[in-house]
């Protein structure tokens, strides 16, 4: 059986679709491809990730949520990511590291968590034999 991430969603709350693209077209550059155009139940924003991984974003009324639930996207330059967003009036945080994959978090303009790391090296590595 193959395992391997094929997309993840996550909601945009209604009238923030354009908001929704800056950020992750603009600020985290990826590109926006065409959503399937049998799907007429919800307004919904596809990003490519990679060759075939894929972020959906949907239109759904944000809901309080402190919920570690996120999506974690791997990029070359952390630092300089981190600074982007900042300069942006976004609001990096930290949490407990990973040795092997330094990481930030930050959340979207719909309040949805992202995390942001680069892979240096296997976690497993570092662990006490």
């Amino acid at each position: 059986m193959t395992r391997r991430l094929q997309h993840v969603s996550v909601p945009f709350a209604s009238g923030s679709a354009e908001r929704t693209r800056a950020f992750y077209g603009a600020l985290l550059g990826l590109e926006e491809i065409p959503a399937p155009v049998t799907i007429t139940s919800v307004d919904v924003i596809w990003f490519k990730l990679s060759a075939d991984t894929e972020l959906h974003i949907f239109e759904e009324e944000p809901r309080a949520d402190t919920s570690l639930r996120h999506c974690c996207l791997v990029v070359d330059d952390l630092d300089a990511l981190r600074r982007k967003l900042s300069e942006a009036g976004y609001s990096p945080w930290d949490e407990e590291p990973i040795p092997g994959r330094p990481r930030f978090f930050c959340r979207d303009p719909n309040g949805n968590s992202i995390e942001f790391t680069t892979i240096v090296g296997n976690y497993l590595d570092y662990q006490d034999s």
